[in-house]
C-alpha cells in the first residue's frame, strides 16, 4: 500500500513456478472496487521475495505448482515479513496435501517458524466475517467438488498467527485457478466467487 491505495503483491521466487493464475490479480481488484471504498493500483505488482523492497507492502500473494525451496535472502525476508505484521496469503494451485508444492513449502515454513507453527483455523475466524459472512468457513472450489487433485474437500485453512493476527494464511484450495478468469464474465455466475478474495484483503488491511 502507497499512502492509501492497495497494492497486490506478487511474490516471485526463484524455486518452482511462481508466476500462475494471471488473470486472477485483475479478477480481485475488480471486486474490491465493486463492493468496496479501498482505492486499488489496476496492476498487479511483481516483487522478488529477496528484495527489501516487499517490507513497503502490508499484503503479498504467493503460489505455484512444483517445488518451494527458498534461498537464504528469500528465507530471512518471508519470516522477517510474516513476523513484522506483513501477511502473505499461499495458494496451493495443485489443490492437493501431497503434491511437491504442499510438501515442499510446508517443510520451509517448519524450519522457519517451527513444525507446528501452522494451525487450523476455526470456522468462526474473523476472517470469515471481514466483509462478507462465510458461515461455515472457507468456501470450497469447484477443483474440489470436480474430485481433481486428492479429492478431498479441505474444511480448513491453515494460518500462523503473530500477535493475534494471521501473518501467513495457507490454502490448498486453490482459490487462484478459482479466481483465474476475465473478470467481465463474472456476471454469469449465480453467485460471484471472488467475495472471499474481498475478505481475505480486507482482513490484511485491518
Amino acid at each position: 500500500m502507497k499512502g492509501n491505495t492497495f497494492t497486490f503483491v506478487r511474490l516471485r521466487y526463484k524455486s518452482g513456478d511462481w508466476d500462475t493464475d494471471q488473470r486472477m490479480p485483475s479478477n480481485i481488484l475488480n471486486s474490491l472496487i465493486e463492493y468496496t471504498t479501498i482505492p486499488v493500483a489496476m496492476q498487479e505488482k511483481v516483487i522478488d521475495l529477496s528484495s527489501p523492497e516487499l517490507f513497503q507492502y502490508p499484503f503479498c500473494y504467493l503460489s505455484g505448482h512444483k517445488l518451494v525451496q527458498f534461498d537464504k535472502q528469500e528465507a530471512a525476508n518471508f519470516k522477517q515479513y510474516v513476523q513484522n505484521g506483513g501477511f502473505v496469503f499461499v495458494d496451493d494451485c495443485n489443490h492437493d496435501i501431497d503434491g511437491l508444492f504442499a510438501r515442499s513449502f510446508e517443510k520451509t515454513i517448519a524450519s522457519l517458524f517451527g513444525p507446528s507453527a501452522l494451525q487450523k483455523i476455526p470456522n468462526s475466524h474473523g476472517l470469515y466475517r471481514s466483509f462478507f459472512t462465510f458461515e461455515n468457513g472457507p468456501p470450497n472450489t469447484s477443483f474440489e467438488l470436480n474430485g481433481w487433485g486428492d479429492d478431498l474437500i479441505h474444511e480448513y485453512l491453515k494460518a500462523i498467527t503473530v500477535n493475534g493476527r494471521i501473518g501467513l494464511l495457507y490454502s490448498n484450495k486453490d482459490y487462484g485457478c478459482e479466481w483465474d478468469y476475465d473478470f467481465r464474465n463474472k456476471r454469469f455466475l449465480a453467485e460471484d466467487n471472488t467475495k472471499f478474495g474481498v475478505n481475505i484483503i480486507v482482513y490484511a488491511m485491518q
